[in-house]
């Protein structure tokens, strides 16, 4: 009888929304504007994005329903939303592209109105996209819990039982009592306490760690909003009027959606809801709080990373090519090269070809002190790395001096650059793997490995890789300017219009 009745329940449809536009500034060197801490595999051999993606699809049940994830993320990532999701073979995402950073509320405005758009009411699971878990199973029955109690109308956050004394975190002051599985009413947000406050908050046991992950169908959602922050509902729904569509990529009205105020689901909503004293006759909105007890972390500097990291006898974590001696709590995260490490305590150590952090761990998240002075000063070092990826693969400028630069270039299989020319260069390509296809000109040649060719200055020239292994060159440029900003592009297959290759 359970099995007929079980049989012919309508499963409750649930929307994923991963956010995935931060920056991840305080995991610099690591971690750059144009490739942050979200998208970079810094445990196992997925991304923190890829782990994010999987574990939502995996909150499928007999009574859950789980659709293709819509994805809210930066434009200038695009390329790489969609490779990182293509090695999951998971059905192709929607990927919401802001034109500007506007925050968390008006992020998870726009999902909820693409939800609605089908005509559904779903579940909302709204998780950023640069969490990492240990316990996967711990974190699925506690998602499909809050699934289940958002279908029936609660705003449901996920609290993270606390383990120590964190000054790093917000935090969730709950009711005195939960139902058996610790579900409770929040009563208060609370913000990053300083160390005292963390150690009562701890000993109270009824404050958790705000994981950022919300469960909320979108119709309350947006009824929410409408309570407590009109203004960002009706300049949303501007903006989404305004969307644009191209394949899995939405674009939202670039003017409207600057236009939205920038506030964070918290601030805007979340808030505002234990407080709130609703008019006669109007709906409360109550939020619940299912905990979280699976390893959690939201990496948000390296002392983080340091926590889930694999340790040895004297708590060192290592990565990469990395000799320690007499260390202790330390972490090493070497990239490129040997890194070795004597006499240090409570330091972290990272490597990358073009630059070196060295912090006491207590500080990591100054880090981005460091950036702001990158930013200021007008270095690239914050956005770019030295191997800079594209949509058609990745180059890595391995040296450069005056007047001539030298890169080592790899073009996916099926592949090409945009066909473009230079104002002020030249250039030499030498095959050392794979075939090129090489436009010259008005000549069309194929080169296999040790052939070369030579591109002259002003010359229109695209390089396509027609096999079905990896091709890679290098690139000899020369000339009085080598700026990535001297391309005029004629023809491009993802559609790019701004300078860079």
């Amino acid at each position: 009888m359970a099995a007929a009745i079980e049989a012919h329940m309508t499963p409750i449809q649930i929307q994923p929304v991963i956010m995935a536009g931060g920056s991840g500034t305080r995991l610099w060197p690591l971690s750059r504007a144009q490739h942050p801490k979200q998208f970079l595999v810094l445990q196992g051999d997925q991304s923190l994005f890829q782990q994010t993606t999987r574990r939502l699809a995996a909150l499928a049940a007999p009574d859950i329903a789980v659709a293709a994830p819509c994805i809210v993320g930066n434009e200038e990532h695009r390329f790489l939303v969609l490779d990182q999701l293509r090695e999951l073979n998971l059905p192709p995402a929607t990927v919401l592209l802001e034109p500007t950073g506007r925050n968390t509320a008006p992020a998870m405005t726009l999902a909820a109105l693409f939800a609605g758009d089908s005509g559904a009411d779903p579940v909302l699971v709204v998780s950023p996209a640069d969490q990492t878990v240990t316990d996967d199973a711990a974190f699925t029955a506690s998602l499909q819990r809050a699934v289940r109690a958002a279908a029936n109308g609660a705003i449901v956050i996920l609290g993270v039982t606390p383990d120590r004394p964190e000054t790093g975190f917000g935090y969730i002051r709950t009711s005195a009592s939960g139902d058996a599985a610790g579900e409770r009413t929040v009563a208060a947000f609370v913000e990053k306490p300083d160390l005292a406050a963390a150690q009562a908050y701890l000993a109270a046991g009824d404050h958790y760690w705000n994981s950022g992950m919300f469960v909320v169908r979108a119709s309350v959602w947006l009824a929410a909003l409408e309570r407590f922050r009109p203004d960002i509902a009706a300049a949303s729904r501007l903006a989404w009027a305004a969307k644009s569509i191209d394949a899995s990529f939405v674009r939202p009205g670039r003017e409207a959606f600057a236009a939205i105020p920038s506030e964070s689901v918290d601030y805007a909503v979340m808030e505002r809801c234990p407080n709130e004293a609703a008019a006669p006759g109007t709906e409360r909105f109550e939020i619940r709080m299912v905990p979280l007890a699976a390893g959690w972390s939201d990496l948000g500097a390296w002392d983080a990373v340091w926590q889930v990291s694999a340790k040895d006898a004297a708590g060192n974590a290592s990565v990469g090519d990395a000799l320690v001696s007499d260390s202790r709590n330390t972490l090493v995260h070497a990239t490129s090269r040997l890194v070795g490490v004597v006499g240090l305590s409570d330091v972290i150590i990272v490597e990358t070809p073009d630059a070196v952090l060295v912090a006491d761990r207590s500080r990591s998240q100054d880090v981005k002190t460091i950036v702001g002075r990158l930013q200021s000063a007008g270095r690239t070092e914050h956005t770019l790395h030295r191997q800079v990826h594209r949509p058609w693969g990745w180059y890595d400028s391995i040296d450069s001096g005056s007047r001539f630069q030298v890169k080592r270039i790899m073009v996916k299989p099926g592949a090409a650059l945009s066909l473009q020319m230079h104002h002020h260069r030249a250039e030499h390509w030498i095959v050392v793997r794979g075939t090129a296809e090489v436009t010259n000109g008005d000549q069309v040649i194929l080169l296999s490995e040790n052939q070369s060719t030579y591109i002259p200055i002003g010359t229109t020239h695209r390089l396509a890789n027609p096999g079905k292994v990896p091709l890679e060159i290098i690139e000899v440029q020369s000339g009085s300017y080598l700026g990535e900003d001297d391309i005029v592009r004629f023809e491009d297959s993802y559609g790019r219009t701004e300078g860079a290759r």
